[in-house]
């Protein structure tokens, strides 16, 4: 069982800004092209994506290049980082960084979402999936379902796949011998 998870091109967004919910188009310098080339005789069966504009540019590239409808899915949104939102990293208080290092699970910026939150959405669409999805989503959320569809632990503080990236992942069988016969 077979998924394709692509991350959204880059954007303009300045360096070092906090970015999770905010709605961001793509940025001029994304390659649509060599983001979908991982998808090259993929047995693609449904199209999903985070609403947001820069994930929603590339879903309807691949959504004109495969025919699938695109499918918006809130789940599929970025964490929340509340207050955080636009903020420069460097302004959000070193204490509360250090809380959320230490705490990736349980810790919630003021107005956001905790990790536990965002892998429990997570686990949510994750159920209802079925071979051949593709899913263009933001970095928190594809390190997320990869752990998830290949039955690894998640690690909220693990680094986000690059940009521009499509990733096959395969479910493992349940036990030995499953997919035989």
């Amino acid at each position: 069982m077979t998924y394709a998870l692509l991350r959204h091109l880059p954007t303009d967004i300045a360096p070092g800004l906090c970015y999770g919910r905010l709605d961001l188009p793509p940025g001029a310098g994304g390659d649509t092209a060599a983001a979908m080339a991982g998808l090259a005789g993929f047995p693609a069966t449904a199209l999903f994506s985070s609403p947001a504009r820069r994930c929603m540019a590339l879903a309807g590239a691949v959504s004109a290049a495969t025919g699938l409808p695109v499918i918006q899915d809130a789940r599929l949104l970025e964490l929340d980082f509340g207050a955080w939102e636009g903020q420069p990293w460097d302004a959000v208080p070193r204490a509360a960084l250090d809380a959320w290092a230490a705490d990736p699970w349980g810790f919630a910026p003021p107005g956001g979402e905790s990790g536990a939150a965002l892998v429990a959405r997570l686990r949510d669409f994750q159920a209802e999936l079925r071979p051949g999805a593709i899913i263009v989503s933001h970095g928190g959320p594809l390190k997320v379902l990869a752990a998830l569809i290949e039955g690894r632990p998640v690690d909220l503080l693990a680094p986000a796949p690059p940009m521009g990236i499509c990733r096959i992942h395969r479910r493992p069988p349940l036990c030995q011998g499953a997919e035989e016969g």
